[in-house]
């Protein structure tokens, strides 16, 4: 990895740490990043997902404010994530590097569909007047078991995932179901990673540790700020930087 290379996956840390905070998605920008600069996407995802678990942190502890009252909460649906995430990781191991190839562009479409989507579905959240459980019950569990199974095997987009899962089942404001996906992403990605470092340490996952430290260093100064100034962004602006990068990063793979 040469200077430039360093600087562009440094950048991509520090915008992804902060998108991730505000809107989620932040993948987006430093998976097709890495591939573009020639990383191969299997090490990219692992070493980008071990890369942004400093983010998701500080991220989730600039929201503290609005997490009071949902400690419960977060034990029950936390459970869920970590118990997903470990699922999806072990299958992007055990899965042939081939599926890889096939599968992320099609999660990629998704997630640029949820991405264009948010604004809609933010709209119909607030619009919602439905009696919602507190906790939002076994659906509302299984649904997020599910996003982790998908933040454990690729991630971008789970932010947004939640969200519309959270706002759905729960009575709540977007400000506080955001400082909720905020520390269930940070599970996610967290459980990942162990997951990841475990299979690194036997020699059976390729890690970039300086692509690793160098997103580690963004991210985290990302989602400290993403916390204190991101929701000032045009949300128009932000989504579409994320789209442009998503279709780089399909037009990468599929071409």
């Amino acid at each position: 990895m040469n200077l430039f290379d360093a600087v562009a996956v440094f950048a991509a840390g520090i915008a992804a740490g902060g998108i991730n905070t505000v809107v989620g998605s932040g993948s987006l920008i430093t998976f097709p990043t890495m591939v573009a600069l020639g990383f191969p996407p299997v090490t990219a995802n692992v070493s980008n997902n071990i890369g942004l678990v400093p983010g998701s942190v500080t991220g989730a502890y600039g929201y503290r404010d609005k997490l009071r009252g949902q400690r419960t909460r977060l034990l029950r649906l936390g459970a869920a994530s970590v118990l997903g995430a470990a699922l999806g990781s072990l299958l992007l191991l055990e899965l042939p590097a081939s599926a890889f190839d096939v599968i992320v562009p099609v999660l990629i479409v998704i997630a640029l569909v949820l991405v264009i989507v948010q604004p809609r579905l933010q709209a119909y959240l607030r619009a919602r007047e439905r009696r919602q459980r507190e906790h939002g019950g076994p659906g509302l569990w299984a649904g997020v078991f599910g996003a982790g199974v998908y933040g454990g095997y690729f991630g971008a987009a789970q932010g947004i995932v939640l969200i519309g899962l959270l706002g759905t089942a729960l009575k709540e404001d977007l400000q506080r179901v955001n400082a909720a996906k905020n520390v269930l992403s940070a599970l996610v990605n967290g459980t990942a990673a162990v997951v990841f470092i475990s299979s690194w340490a036997i020699g059976r996952t390729g890690i970039n540790w300086l692509a690793v430290l160098l997103i580690a260093a963004g991210s985290t100064i990302g989602g400290l700020l993403g916390a204190k100034v991101g929701q000032r962004i045009p949300s128009n602006v932000l989504r579409g930087v994320i789209v442009l990068v998503g279709l780089v990063a399909l037009w990468r793979f599929l071409f």
